[in-house]
């Protein structure tokens, strides 16, 4: 891994956290992600389970966890199982975890290799009165690709079929929507590695360049920053791509005169920043286009201080609805007459603005939530209102990541440029 990696007191106080929620006398296991097949004999890059790493910090392939705090048998209240190495492994793969780089990572003392797993974890569920699993149950994610933890709760419920099976990731959701101080920083250096990216983009965005080229300056200032790479696949869209909400083919070139919308974020240690701006190419807004910057940048803040304990997702973006549906009004784009006759369903200000203005973000960047439930200090979201105008070519999107604290919220992207008329002084100090 490039980044360096993260205190082992931040995944203590996580596990801690999880075995207050757990029942009497049960055990909870935690599986790594699969190595996913590219073709061929090579794989994708490798992503760690986020709900393993929250708890251990181990970012290596067939790692598992098991938590059992009231086990009776000394020591094994946590138990790490990790990839046993050889000199094959060594000379094709590299180095992997010794049991005491583990211990150091993780901060468990008891550590088994993965081939010593299936004795450990019979004994340990037969002490036990049940078993918890952990099961992807993020609201985003329906997917035909089977995957680690499924394919192992099934064996469990086979083997096993007179335990209780309870779910993880009620528990995580709980856990994991309130960041810890440790959070907060690993998420600022994140934010702070992608606004240098941003900066270097300002530099180097004029008319002729590729999109391409504008992704290729962003991952050069991630990589030399050690980050991992992107959090999510880049958007680069100039002019009509702007208006196409998931565009990433970037391969267009950014003509004069035209908005170029970019939307990405860096990776660290597992944790994730996303940020939208959207600069004109030539350095200059037009009067038009300066407008609806504005319409959005107003939404954006208004949108911002709504983000308060106590407020639920549902009531909020009705609020910024009202609020977008206004600036849409000045814009000239919908009518009196629209609103009237506007699908309360599908509000006539979702022409132009058509997706949320939130989620949740952490260890991944639309990050598991309960949709429902008030928010509550601790929890981290994007705030990203948009105008969409394809018979216009051009797209504004602006996107920061706030912090909910009890004290208002907490921009955490104060340092990266968001301003119109800051953007357009950099841009053309930068071609001066």
């Amino acid at each position: 891994m490039k980044y360096q990696a993260l205190n082992s007191e931040l995944f203590q106080h996580n596990r801690k956290r999880f075995a207050r929620e757990m029942k009497p006398n049960t055990l909870a296991i935690f599986n790594s992600n699969d190595q996913m097949p590219r073709s061929g004999d090579s794989y994708h890059n490798f992503r760690q389970n986020a709900g393993l790493y929250y708890l251990t910090g181990i970012d290596q392939e067939e790692t598992m966890l098991l938590l059992f705090p009231d086990c009776p048998k000394d020591g094994h209240k946590e138990v790490l199982l990790i990839r046993r190495t050889n000199e094959h492994l060594a000379v094709w793969e590299g180095h992997k975890y010794t049991k005491e780089e583990a211990r150091a990572a993780s901060g468990i003392e008891k550590v088994y290799f993965t081939d010593e797993a299936d004795a450990i974890i019979n004994e340990m569920i037969l002490l036990s009165d049940g078993i918890y699993l952990n099961l992807n149950e993020n609201d985003r994610y329906l997917s035909p690709v089977e995957y680690r933890d499924l394919r192992f709760a099934r064996e469990i419920r086979d083997r096993y079929p007179a335990h209780a099976v309870y779910r993880s990731q009620l528990v995580l959701k709980k856990l994991q929507t309130v960041k810890s101080q440790w959070e907060v920083d690993a998420t600022q250096h994140c934010i702070d590695i992608t606004g240098k990216a941003f900066r270097r983009v300002l530099e180097f965005t004029k008319p002729g360049v590729w999109e391409y080229e504008i992704e290729a300056e962003i991952i050069h200032e991630f990589i030399r920053n050690r980050a991992t790479g992107h959090a999510y696949t880049p958007i680069i869209g100039t002019g009509k791509n702007a208006c196409v909400l998931h565009y990433i083919e970037n391969n267009c070139q950014c003509q004069a005169g035209d908005v170029v919308l970019m939307d990405f974020g860096c990776e660290y240690a597992n944790y994730n920043a996303d940020l939208t701006r959207s600069i004109p190419v030539s350095g200059t807004f037009t009067d038009r286009q300066r407008a609806v910057y504005n319409s959005v940048l107003h939404v954006l803040k208004e949108a911002r201080a709504m983000l308060v304990p106590g407020t639920t997702l549902e009531e909020y973006n009705k609020e910024v609805g009202k609020i977008m549906e206004g600036e849409l009004l000045k814009l000239g784009l919908i009518s009196r007459d629209d609103i009237e006759k506007q699908d309360k369903n599908w509000p006539a200000y979702k022409k132009y603005f058509m997706h949320g203005t939130s989620h949740h973000l952490g260890l991944d960047v639309h990050d598991i939530m309960f949709r429902y439930e008030p928010f509550r200090a601790g929890n981290l979201f994007t705030c990203e209102p948009g105008i969409y105008i394809p018979e216009e070519n051009l797209g504004i999107r602006i996107e920061n990541n706030i912090l909910i604290t009890d004290n208002g919220p907490v921009d955490m992207f104060k340092d990266i440029p968001m301003e119109a008329e800051e953007i357009e002084e950099l841009m053309n100090a930068m071609v001066a």
